[in-house]
C-alpha cells in the first residue's frame, strides 16, 4: 500500500553541452522543467549521475566534486564556471 504523491508530466527544455580541458572532457545536459522548485536537473552524461542545482549552489565546489565524482578542485571549478553561464538564480523557497 502506498500514498500517490504526484503523476504529472511536462513538456521541458533540455540543454545538451559538452567541453573540454586540459583534464578532462565532459558531457552534460541540464533539463529546465517546472518541478523542484525551480532548480534544474543537471546530468552527466558520461556517469549518470545527476543533481538538482542553481547557479547559488555553485558557490560549494566541494559539493560539486563529489555529487560528480570530479578527481579534484579545478575539475569542479570549471564545471561551476560553465554551469554558471547556464543555470537560474533563484529565490529561497518554502519547499514543504
Amino acid at each position: 500500500m502506498f500514498d500517490r504523491l504526484y503523476d504529472e508530466s511536462e513538456q521541458t527544455k533540455v540543454d545538451f553541452f559538452g567541453y573540454a580541458t586540459e583534464r578532462a572532457r565532459y558531457d552534460f545536459a541540464i533539463v529546465y522543467t517546472n518541478r523542484f522548485f525551480g532548480k534544474p536537473l543537471v546530468v552527466c552524461m558520461q556517469t549518470g549521475r545527476s543533481s538538482l542545482l542553481s547557479a547559488d549552489d555553485l558557490a560549494n565546489t566541494e559539493h560539486l566534486q563529489r555529487i560528480f565524482s570530479l578527481s579534484g578542485a579545478e575539475e569542479a571549478e570549471d564545471l561551476a564556471v560553465i554551469l554558471r553561464q547556464r543555470l537560474p538564480h533563484l529565490d529561497l523557497k518554502e519547499q514543504y
